[in-house]
């Protein structure tokens, strides 16, 4: 005998269950709110199509049902009543107007005083200019300085030139604080940099335990307010992609660091006491699949967990303030932006996709690299900062081979125990191809730069022969990150471009726009149609959710030329 799918439902539901419900009727017999009397040829009850999203995405519209057509519509106007007679029609909800002010927390925009929950990245080496900082500020989102493996000097005349431009306005900005394990120092010298300036917001990268820097910068000037709570004069924002990591930075400071930097005359008691009571950051950037250092995590799985870990340890610890949780990695769309925003993201945060604008500090054949790739076009390669750690960032794999070559010097400094160790024709194949020089030059050349910043680094080497292998390894790492800064053409090869698949994935949206060619990617126009966008898709979705009738095409918002 023939059993029915019904059937064998029946027969394996448990008596105890409630019948399983049926959904059939919804959209036949929907709950209402009321009715709605107007025009009815004012109704739009077709398919609601891009152009229709944006013309009422910052009006007020009703939502109203139509039983003898089964569907649902929208309509600006009418009259909203208890009354069901023959003029009226059954009212499902009214929306108000959805702006891209709006998307992510609002808590986190008052915070920090912006009107955009928007923040730009801060790219090393100044990819990440001063210009891309105080335009991001003058639109009323946030840009990060990119000070990792600048110089003190640069990052300190960079420091005076955002605060010339912003502070008299109130706006606010940001820099980079990267960790670097083999230069402890440079960390302090940054942070005592960052206090002496009073740079008021920090980003927090490639951290993978804490240091004092990054405790003695987040705890300084912690004080009591009024009504009791801990007031914060300076901002953290930790860049995490694993769980360990973020419980640092959720937790309070840690005793014994707070102990060494009170007893050294970095922080004073009040502040020790006070950090005891509150998160060592209150803003963590949930990275994802993103370009440089990244653990290539999906963010639709990161994030919630993320958000959970936050959670019990703000209920653990009796936090009084929100922690807001922003994310980045793998943004390049207005759809990867709203569903960011859709996980609870109280930011986002873009990296790779503002390294094609025109302000970012690579030069203009680097962005065109850019500007063609795709989001298969990246690789995992050998990091300089982290080499001997054995830590990879991700790069643009099109028009350039550093990927492989960094990867396999990578490869050779596992193998090999010292420069003298490696055979003659590997040697000599390194120094044909990818150094273009000796070995032996490159040794002089690294000697120099290391004898003006880190003459403890050439000390190591002189005592460990595969210390001297890293660093010679390392001037091809660095300089390869160097030379799309200043357009070294005959090193074009050799480019080392941090990028992840947003960049792919944001080309593929702007083809056939205004935004294709790179020179017309201003950050101000990348930043408002992503942001523009995701207030479009994010209507949509609410258009969705409540039984319009949207095709996947309204989803798809096309760039265009916006103003402030």
């Amino acid at each position: 005998m023939s059993m029915s799918i019904m059937d064998i439902k029946q027969q394996h539901q448990p008596d105890s269950h409630p019948p399983v419900q049926d959904f059939s009727t919804r959209t036949q017999q929907p709950p209402t709110l009321g009715y709605w009397v107007g025009n009815r040829d004012d109704v739009n009850f077709k398919p609601v199509d891009s152009g229709t999203i944006l013309e009422t995405m910052r009006r007020p519209v009703s939502l109203i049902y139509e039983p003898r057509l089964r569907a649902v519509g929208i309509v600006q106007g009418g009259t909203v009543t208890d009354l069901n007679d023959e003029a009226a029609l059954p009212l499902l909800s009214t929306l108000g107007p959805l702006y891209p002010e709006w998307l992510g927390d609002r808590t986190f925009l008052q915070t920090h005083g912006l009107r955009f929950a928007y923040l730009g990245g801060s790219m090393a080496r100044g990819i990440a200019t001063t210009d891309m900082a105080i335009t991001l500020a003058e639109i009323g989102a946030m840009g990060m300085f990119g000070a990792a493996g600048l110089a003190l000097r640069e990052v300190d005349a960079a420091i005076g030139r955002m605060s010339a431009a912003l502070d008299s306005r109130g706006l606010p900005w940001g820099c980079n604080l990267i960790h670097s394990p083999n230069e402890p120092a440079l960390e302090d010298k940054l942070v005592e940099l960052y206090l002496r300036r009073d740079v008021r917001w920090v980003e927090a990268s490639a951290f993978m335990r804490l240091t004092k820097a990054v405790v003695r910068y987040a705890c300084t000037g912690l004080r009591r307010g009024d009504s009791g709570e801990v007031v914060r004069s300076r901002h953290l924002f930790a860049k995490v992609s694993r769980q360990e990591v973020a419980r640092h930075f959720l937790s309070p400071a840690p005793d014994d660091l707070l102990t060494q930097l009170v007893a050294e005359g970095c922080l004073n008691e009040q502040e020790a006491q006070l950090a005891r009571e509150v998160p060592l950051a209150e803003q963590l950037i949930v990275e994802s699949d993103s370009g440089g250092h990244t653990d290539n995590r999906p963010l639709n799985a990161l994030f919630p967990v993320i958000a959970g870990l936050r959670d019990r340890l703000s209920r653990q610890f009796g936090y009084r303030r929100p922690i807001h949780l922003g994310a980045a990695g793998g943004l390049g769309t207005p759809e990867a932006l709203a569903a960011a925003y859709a996980l609870g993201a109280a930011f986002v945060l873009i990296g790779s996709v503002h390294q094609s604008a025109l302000e970012s500090g690579i030069s203009a054949d680097s962005r065109e690299l850019l500007a063609q790739a795709g989001p298969a076009d990246i690789a995992m390669t050998a990091s300089a900062d982290m080499f001997e750690m054995g830590v990879k960032v991700q790069v643009l794999s099109r028009g350039t081979l550093m990927a492989v070559r960094g990867n396999q010097l990578y490869e050779l400094y596992k193998r090999y125990n010292a420069l003298e160790d490696i055979p003659a024709d590997t040697r000599a194949a390194l120094e044909k191809n990818t150094f273009r020089m000796s070995l032996n030059d490159v040794w002089k050349d690294t000697q120099s730069f290391f004898s003006g910043i880190d003459i403890a680094q050439l000390e190591r080497a002189e005592r460990d022969p595969k210390h001297k292998l890293a660093l010679i390894f390392r001037w091809y790492i660095g300089n390869s990150s160097r030379w799309p800064l200043i357009g070294e053409l005959a090193r074009q090869a050799d480019y080392q471009l941090w990028c992840g698949p947003a960049m792919g994935a944001f080309n593929g949206w702007v083809s056939g726009s205004f935004l294709e060619p790179a020179e017309n990617r201003s950050v101000q126009q990348i930043a408002l149609n992503l942001l523009e966008g995701a207030a479009a898709v994010t209507r949509a979705h609410q258009y969705r959710t409540y039984g319009l009738a949207v095709p996947a095409t309204a989803f798809q918002y096309r760039p265009t030329k916006l103003r402030v």
